[in-house]
């Protein structure tokens, strides 16, 4: 009786075991089943993405649309882009385009985007040079040369464009811009922002000139920024200002007060002090010797243009 109940437990067991063997199997072929159709899913779908998207001859790049809404011609843009014609327009990668453009200096900033079924669009922001830096610098050849640089409102360092590289030849040559001084070859970055204080208000002082009662009566031809605490800018009509780094809008009126009353003394401001809050020094040139008037216009506002 006791042998039958043990061939019947033996029994039992192996059936369990069989079971569990077969269950395990089939759980495992499922799996290795599932696995290797994901697989090959994702490689049927890899081979017709390639095949109908990136492999596509029908999103071979045909046309590169650039525009700026400054100077740089359209031809420069698409050289600086690295885009060739035939490049399948998926496989571009727009963050590197953008980025390629956005690492020259006078760009402020770029949009890149796909216009299918052939098209690259552009779109560029130039930055707007207000002042010019000239810097001696060595030329590989035992001398000097003078390097020249370009500052935007922001502070932000520019290499002058080539004329070649603009959308039209220039028929005469552009205004010229204050020149500043004071500042060394060595804070001059091509791309970086120059954050030193009396350089940033030069920039604001420049800025703020073209909305004050100042515009158009005389012009900056030259702003020392070496000082610390002032600005002394010479003007075209012969005067030495001196300004501080605060409050330039209330200097500009004093100026023009101070200019006013000059002229009806039929006089010119030799020298003045607007860094100076009470008894502002100044200094007067007679009527005899002063430089003759040359009222200027006030600065136009750059036209949009558009490349194509």
């Amino acid at each position: 009786m006791s042998r039958g109940r043990v061939l019947d437990v033996k029994l039992r067991s192996d059936q369990v075991r069989k079971s569990r063997i077969r269950l395990g199997a089939l759980t495992f072929g499922v799996a290795f089943g599932t696995v290797f159709g994901l697989y090959v899913l994702w490689r049927i779908g890899e081979w017709t993405l390639d095949k109908l998207v990136y492999e596509n001859r029908a999103f071979a790049i045909q046309h590169i649309d650039a525009r700026t809404d400054g100077v740089i011609s359209a031809d420069q843009l698409r050289r600086w882009t690295g885009v060739k014609l035939g490049q399948n327009l998926f496989v571009l990668d727009l963050a590197r385009v953008k980025r390629d453009l956005e690492m020259e200096t006078l760009i402020d900033s770029v949009s890149v985007e796909r216009v299918l079924p052939r098209t690259l669009r552009v779109r560029v922001t130039e930055r707007q040079a207000v002042a010019q830096v000239n810097v001696p610098r060595p030329n590989g050849r035992g001398g000097v040369e003078v390097a020249v640089f370009h500052l935007d409102s922001e502070g932000y360092v520019m290499v002058p464009l080539d004329p070649r590289q603009r959308t039209t030849p220039l028929a005469q040559p552009d205004e010229p811009l204050p020149v500043l001084t004071g500042v060394g070859l060595h804070e001059l970055q091509p791309g970086r922002r120059l954050e030193l204080p009396q350089v940033q208000a030069a920039l604001r002082l420049i800025t703020e000139f073209d909305n004050s009662p100042m515009a158009g009566l005389v012009d900056f031809r030259r702003i020392d920024a070496g000082a610390p605490e002032a600005l002394v800018v010479t003007t075209g009509q012969g005067s030495e200002v001196t300004f501080g780094l605060q409050d330039l809008d209330r200097q500009l009126r004093r100026w023009r007060e101070i200019y006013d009353l000059g002229q009806r003394a039929h006089r010119s401001i030799a020298s003045l002090d607007l860094a100076v809050t009470n008894n502002i020094p100044a200094r007067w040139l007679e009527a005899s010797i002063a430089p003759g008037p040359s009222p200027k216009p006030p600065k136009a506002v750059r036209t949009k243009k558009k490349n194509v």
